[in-house]
């Protein structure tokens, strides 16, 4: 999914992707960026804490240096981090990181989909969804799965702005309105 980032965020993800490819460690980047995506996404305090204006530089600094050492960050990514750090960057962290994974997108011909299953898809299931909508875009998707048991069955798959629900709650909430109106 291609969203509008601010300007300064785009213009950290385009020069970071420009020097991952110069040193061609864009997949080490990439691995890396998800993890930090991935702990601001499962810790409040994580979120909070790189969204603070309360901290110093120097906190910042020593406290994200200790984190991405802690998950086998590569020099290029810890590097990029620490500067945001001394630049009172940190707190477009995640929009930085949207940005990169949008732009990477872009370059691999890639479109992001949400998938959202009654229970998780298998792997086969899974192909095929990719398949189908490789068939209908004509490019590569890279899906993101969750599970809300709430749907009963079926799915919802979000691209860009399109979205198609197919999911059993939906169909149910329909009869029930049709069925009033009559």
């Amino acid at each position: 999914m291609i969203e509008r980032h601010s300007g300064i965020a785009e213009r950290y993800a385009t020069a970071l992707l420009e020097l991952a490819q110069e040193e061609r460690a864009v997949s080490d980047v990439e691995r890396d960026l998800e993890t930090l995506m991935a702990g601001l996404r499962e810790s409040a305090d994580l979120r909070r804490f790189v969204q603070s204006p309360v901290f110093s530089r120097a906190d910042h600094a020593k406290a994200m240096k200790a984190l991405l050492a802690r998950a086998g960050s590569s020099t290029l990514t810890t590097k990029f981090v620490l500067t945001l750090a001394s630049k009172r960057r940190l707190y477009l962290l995640a929009e930085i990181i949207r940005a990169y994974r949008d732009a990477l997108a872009r370059i691999r011909g890639e479109v992001d989909a949400q998938v959202t299953s009654a229970r998780a898809l298998s792997e086969s299931e899974t192909a095929e969804l990719k398949a189908a909508i490789k068939k209908s875009l004509g490019r590569e998707p890279k899906l993101e799965t969750r599970v809300d048991a709430s749907l009963l069955g079926g799915l919802i798959v979000k691209i860009g702005s399109r979205m198609v629900d197919s999911s059993l709650r939906t169909k149910l909430q329909s009869m029930r309105l049709a069925m009033r109106g009559s």
